[in-house]
């Protein structure tokens, strides 16, 4: 590697070849499916084709860490982009699901060593949430298949 710097901006890795598995949960769907499709789009946006990415649905966000690690140990994916909303209530159910969601998604990256983008949102109201998912520039499903597609480009570059 030179002393150059890596241009690992979007425009530099549109197109790539990758195969993403999205893993997204059934529970909150409208937001979850605003989160999928600005994921999609962005995909789209990046030259990625259908047939490069499958959806996968768990239950809820505590069950996406698992599903992260099984999408992630297979030989036809390059990363995995987890998608899902976790909204505050009035229990302290909030703080272990949100929290052991987040640890695990960040342990099956480090373990598999492939991108696991964190598209999970950890909101205090449902307004909040439905604001990250709407079809626009702050759609955090979109965010986090951006950062999956840099991320594969990147560690191509490192690796090769």
């Amino acid at each position: 590697m030179s002393g150059k710097g890596i241009d690992n901006s979007p425009s530099q890795v549109a197109g790539n070849d990758a195969r993403y598995v999205i893993v997204i949960t059934r529970w909150n769907e409208e937001i979850v499916t605003g989160l999928l499709g600005g994921a999609r789009q962005a995909l789209a946006a990046a030259g990625i084709t259908e047939d490069r990415i499958q959806v996968v649905r768990v239950p809820g966000a505590f069950e996406v860490p698992l599903a992260c690690q099984a999408a992630a140990g297979r030989s036809d994916c390059d990363a995995v982009i987890a998608l899902g909303a976790v909204i505050r209530g009035d229990t302290p159910h909030f703080e272990y699901v949100a929290g052991e969601c987040t640890r695990g998604i960040g342990q099956v990256a480090l373990r598999c060593g492939k991108p696991v983008a964190f598209g999970v949102l950890t909101v205090d109201t449902e307004e909040q949430a439905l604001a990250r998912c709407a079809d626009n520039e702050e759609n955090k499903g979109a965010e986090a298949a951006m950062s999956a597609i840099e991320m594969v480009s990147l560690l191509r570059t490192l690796n090769s």
